[in-house]
């Protein structure tokens, strides 16, 4: 059976054919982990949508307080862009170290955010960040939180006449730390990832790679209001969140393992706030 491929080249026609096509439609951004899925047998699309030449859909740009990223902008630009590393550099460390230069080139951040594979880098920065993406569809737009868009596992709550157009970083962080615990190559996916911001609104913990989405805790984080961060609250707010966690195991490691390192990881990442 051939596949249709459809390449619209304004927004409102993206939103067209996902109205009409729904889930007989498969967006195509960067295409790394939709080429994986085909490769493997897993999807079989009736049609593809193809997002590389919708006008605005590679934008950045600063909206006031807050910085604003096409659904279709590179892991490979936002490593390099200037203003990503003026505005925000813990964006530009977080997608420096996914997988390769080969992968950076074409993965994008709505493609990376819409997969929701646990253990993808970009995910935990973006909860750290209290970050929102933009859901469109024919009928309406919406604007959903990073921390609330992912359900689980490849699970999120994008319906499926919406796309994903726009990711919205507010610009409020005093300071942000990503970290990234391999156990295998140096391209290697997390076994723990860590992203660790301190913004207006108080101190804000991800851990990703160690359950179906990246795990933050509120009351946690809340640990450290109104006190300065040293290597005592450190610790306590990453023991905390090695006992709150209940890890997977997979080819990365053990589930009593990544607890382990997931204590010593937030406390570091939280050490570095401080430094």
């Amino acid at each position: 059976m051939s596949t249709a491929w459809h390449s619209p080249t304004t927004r409102e026609e993206v939103l067209r054919l996902r109205a009409e096509l729904g889930e007989d439609g498969t967006l195509v951004a960067g295409g790394t982990f939709l080429g994986v899925l085909m490769n493997n047998g897993i999807l079989a699309p009736e049609a593809m949508i193809s997002l590389a030449h919708v006008e605005g859909f590679e934008r950045i740009a600063r909206d006031g307080a807050e910085l604003r990223i096409g659904a279709m902008v590179t892991h490979r630009r936002l490593e390099f862009d200037a203003d990503i590393r003026a505005l925000c550099p813990m964006i530009a460390d977080t997608f420096a170290v996914v997988a390769n230069p080969r992968v950076r080139n074409w993965a994008t951040i709505g493609g990376v955010l819409a997969d929701a594979d646990y253990a993808s880098d970009p995910p935990a920065a973006m909860i750290a960040l209290d970050a929102r993406v933009v859901l469109e569809s024919a009928s309406g737009r919406r604007e959903v939180s990073v921390e609330d868009l992912i359900e689980d596992v490849y699970q999120t709550v994008i319906e499926e006449d919406e796309v994903l157009t726009e990711v919205i970083v507010p610009l409020d962080q005093s300071a942000a730390r990503y970290r990234k615990f391999r156990t295998r190559s140096h391209e290697d996916r997390p076994c723990v990832s860590v992203a660790a911001v301190q913004a207006s609104g108080g101190l804000r913990v991800a851990v990703g790679a160690v359950a179906g989405k990246p795990q933050i805790f509120h009351d946690i984080c809340a640990l450290a209001k109104g006190r300065a961060m040293d290597s005592g609250l450190a610790r306590e707010i990453g023991t905390a969140y090695a006992e709150r966690i209940d890890p997977i195991t997979d080819a990365r490691g053990s589930s009593a393992y990544r607890k382990r390192v997931i204590a010593v990881e937030v406390r570091r990442a939280l050490e570095d706030l401080a430094a």
